[in-house]
């Protein structure tokens, strides 16, 4: 009897209120299902109470529904509060569902708690305690902690906004991913639903079971985990650690590339190449680097410095070869060269120093200047190609070959006017403690030779021709000199012996080209190179447009895929029940009416 009277008083009430104050229809919340309707002036002053009967209450609020168990519902403030088993349903794609929710018609924000789940098609699900629902920015928001679990990932962070225009979440705070493939850690990331595409800023890192990835600003596709950092960036990747101003990441094509300052340290070898630009091949166990490239290797506590302008590092970490590409030169403390090209075979320990091409029209007199050239001490030797061979196991220098045109050729230190000049077809040495100890000079040998007392006053010019010279060294000079096989020489004045007599024929001081420190093997290009501008370190990108652009690429997975499929039925995941009449229900009221607010009886 008295759910009657409040009903007719109800309905006495709105039809006189309504008639009297018609509210704004499009920023009113409607009642769709009512259930049992009552009143708590003392709890709820000025506001309807409706509880579910065998169905539950249901509202709708401009392109939304809500169903609940029990709902406060504040008319003239256009406001309500859900309780119970809530789930609220937007268009055919987004729903949410909690144990609480207040509502604000006026500026379209739900506040929800209480295990809170938030779901948009395709395969999407937020869960977190408590929830900012802005219906009229279309964004969700929470900083209580909350888990994202799409088809690939489970993300997890203390505070995150999901856009639900663009499918997009910014996550904030103890970011992490979690996939069977791999985790991403994170200060902060965006990650889009869509395209399954995370960007990152701040500390961030990536492990896969073959890598590790950290920088503080990156891009991270989690479909076929590949990337790119912009700031910072560091890759473990195969027994190299990779860093530069920005380096990219492909897992499928088992591939890694840097651009500006970069440094590739082989973790097993213990060496390091540096460039401005570089390629990793994981599968061919391969790097290229370009732009200043220049690789360096600890030779008994003495790094040798390799430089071209091209180089390549080839092979597993007991059989790397090192490839040096057009201006090729090296250098350390007490050896130094130049070359057109440079091959070192670690597995062998053959360094081999191959000369420019020399095609008919070069002149026979000018061949010197495209022979292969290494310097020991003040030892300057030329010839077709040089082999400097070293001991696979203490890695010190042990050999030398010089093939065809041999020369060795240094300046009298003493007159400091003439060239002291070795020459033969080959030239085999021997090196004790990384330091050239003898010479042997083979066929067809000759050499000129200024010769001092201890007072080192000149005694005069030897000028002698045999089949072998043997040449002894002491501190990277001549020490003495040995002549084999009927010796046809002597020993001249300088007065008697003429200035054209003085070189042997084919010899070429290149002094001027000697690499006397690290930075000599860099020319002058290398020193002036310009250096890309990185995207997005000076001038942040606009995220969303480069999203929007990475959409439209045909090659990615997901687009590709979509362009396979027909257009889909809209079909709502959660049906929105009917409106009905039900005898036990004290008010039920129809779809899109409004009930004004109850004037307080006696």
């Amino acid at each position: 009897m008295q759910k009657l009277f409040y009903f007719l008083v109800f309905i006495i009430i709105s039809n006189s209120g309504y008639a009297q104050d018609k509210p704004v229809e499009n920023k009113q919340i409607n009642i769709v299902y009512g259930g049992t309707f009552s009143k708590d002036e003392a709890k709820a002053p000025g506001a309807s109470i409706f509880s579910k009967d065998d169905r539950q209450v249901q509202f709708e609020h401009q392109g939304a529904d809500l169903w609940c168990d029990y709902a406060i519902f504040y008319q003239k403030e256009n406001r309500l509060k859900a309780i119970g088993n809530i789930r609220l349903q937007q268009g055919d794609s987004v729903q949410m569902t909690s144990e609480k929710v207040d509502y604000d018609g006026n500026i379209k924000l739900a506040k929800a708690w209480g295990n809170v789940i938030l779901e948009q098609t395709p395969g999407m699900k937020l869960q977190t305690d408590t929830l900012r629902f802005d219906r009229e920015k279309q964004e969700a928001y929470y900083k209580d902690f909350g888990t994202v679990i799409d088809s690939l990932n489970t993300l997890t962070s203390q505070v995150g906004r999901y856009y639900m225009t663009t499918k997009k979440y910014q996550f904030l705070d103890s970011v992490h991913i979690d996939n069977p493939e791999y985790t991403v850690d994170s200060k902060q990331l965006d990650y889009y639903t869509s395209s399954k595409n995370a960007y990152m800023y701040g500390p961030s890192t990536v492990i896969g079971e073959t890598y590790k990835i950290y920088c503080e600003r990156g891009f991270y596709d989690t479909k076929i985990e590949s990337g790119y950092g912009i700031k910072n960036t560091r890759i473990d990747y195969n027994n190299r650690i990779i860093v530069g101003d920005s380096v990219y990441f492909n897992k499928a094509r088992e591939f890694a590339s840097a651009t500006n300052n970069i440094v590739i340290t082989d973790t097993v070898n213990k060496g390091i190449l540096r460039a401005h630009y570089a390629e990793v091949f994981k599968a061919k166990d391969s790097v290229f680097a370009t732009k200043r490239a220049v690789a360096i290797n600890l030779v008994e506590k003495d790094s040798l410095y390799m430089h071209g302008d091209t180089l390549m590092i080839t092979g597993k970490p007991d059989k790397r070869i090192l490839r040096a590409f057009r201006n090729a030169k090296f250098y350390k403390t007490d050896l130094s060269g130049k070359c057109d090209s440079l091959h070192i075979d670690q597995a062998t320990g053959l360094t081999q120093l191959i000369g420019k091409k020399i095609n008919d029209s070069i002149k026979e007199k000018d061949w010197p200047k495209f022979y292969p050239i290494i310097w020991n001490g003040e030892n300057q030797m030329t010839g077709d190609s040089i082999h400097l061979i070293s001991d696979t196991k203490t890695e010190k220098l042990d050999s030398l070959k010089v093939i065809e045109h041999s020369f060795i050729v240094s300046l009298d230190t003493v007159g400091k006017t003439g060239y002291n000049q070795a020459k033969g077809i080959n030239l085999f040495g021997k090196f004790l403690d990384n330091e050239l100890k003898e010479v042997d000079l083979i066929s067809n040998t000759e050499v000129i030779y200024w010769m001092y007392n201890d007072d080192q006053e000149l005694i005069g010019i030897n000028k002698t021709i045999c089949s072998k010279i043997n040449i002894t060294f002491a501190n990277n000079d001549v020490e003495d000199l040995t002549f084999f096989q009927e010796p046809d020489g002597n020993i001249f004045p300088e007065v008697d012996l003429p200035e054209d007599s003085r070189i042997l024929e084919g010899m070429l001081w290149r002094g001027d080209e000697r690499i006397l420190t690290k930075d000599d093997i860099f020319d002058e290009d290398d020193n002036n190179i310009k250096l890309v501008v990185i995207r997005g370190i000076e001038n942040p990108i606009d995220i969303d447009a480069e999203e929007e652009e990475r959409s439209k690429n045909i090659s990615d997975p997901i687009n590709k895929s979509a362009q396979n499929k027909g257009p889909k039925s809209k079909k709502s995941t959660a049906p929105i029940p009917k409106a009905t009449t039900d005898k036990k229900s004290t008010a039920t009221v129809k779809k899109n009416t409004t009930i004004p607010a109850l004037k307080k009886s006696n």
